[in-house]
């Protein structure tokens, strides 16, 4: 919670961040399989309860100020996503048909319907979505672009197509082929000006990065640098 609070702060508009369940269907978020690597725990995310999880310090091998921090529940960062606040949520991995409900209810009874939008690597789950919400938006991550990106999001229903920055910037022009058939595109993970510099220049929708300050900075520099630019 204080790493998405801290992207709010430093003028993100959106962030984005990783749903899966624990072994009672609680949904956490947690972008790795196990907890190994950013807490003082062990095992697989979903083998643990949502009691075991809570037990968790997430914090302290990044700092002692952090030191005590939980793994977020779901529920927990919906309730901050208030007024101008958007949420890219990820749904990492497998989800059975009653999991994918759970998860949507979740989001509509916090009222923040509107100011979420769910996206996957996994089809069934996306062909799932579709089933128990036809009408709402979804995006597909990939992390090697599809020979025919638009007939991939088409047969899926997908609204937005998120693929790895390196695989995109490899071919730029699917940008545009993309934004003809009416689907936006986020790519990831971009952290450095350079790869910011081109995806602005390619119209993308969106930047997912690590860097979030830097970003924001680096785009309100852009924007004063093209209004000091004369006109002729």
């Amino acid at each position: 919670m204080p790493a998405f609070e801290a992207a709010f702060a430093d003028g993100a508009l959106w962030i984005e961040t990783d749903v899966q369940p624990t072994a009672d269907d609680a949904l956490v978020l947690l972008h790795d399989d196990d907890v190994d690597r950013t807490t003082d725990g062990t095992g697989a995310i979903r083998a643990l309860t949502a009691a075991d999880a809570a037990m968790l310090d997430t914090g302290s091998w990044f700092g002692d100020e952090f030191v005590g921090t939980r793994i977020p529940l779901l529920t927990e960062l919906l309730a901050e996503i208030t007024g101008d606040r958007r949420l890219l949520l990820e749904i990492k991995g497998e989800h059975t048909r009653d999991q994918l409900a759970l998860l949507l209810d979740l989001i509509e009874r916090s009222g923040t319907g509107a100011r979420v939008l769910l996206q996957s690597f996994e089809l069934s789950v996306l062909r799932t979505l579709r089933t128990l919400r036809p009408r709402d938006p979804f995006g597909l991550l990939v992390e090697v672009l599809d020979a025919d990106p638009v007939a991939t999001c088409h047969a899926l229903g997908a609204t937005a197509y998120n693929p790895d920055v390196t695989a995109l910037l490899r071919r730029p022009a699917v940008v545009a082929e993309l934004h003809a058939a009416g689907i936006a595109t986020t790519p990831w993970t971009a952290d450095a000006p350079d790869q910011w510099a081109a995806l602005t220049a390619l119209g993308v929708d969106g930047i997912i990065t690590n860097r979030p300050a830097e970003l924001v900075a680096w785009q309100t520099a852009r924007r004063v640098e093209q209004a000091d630019r004369p006109r002729t």
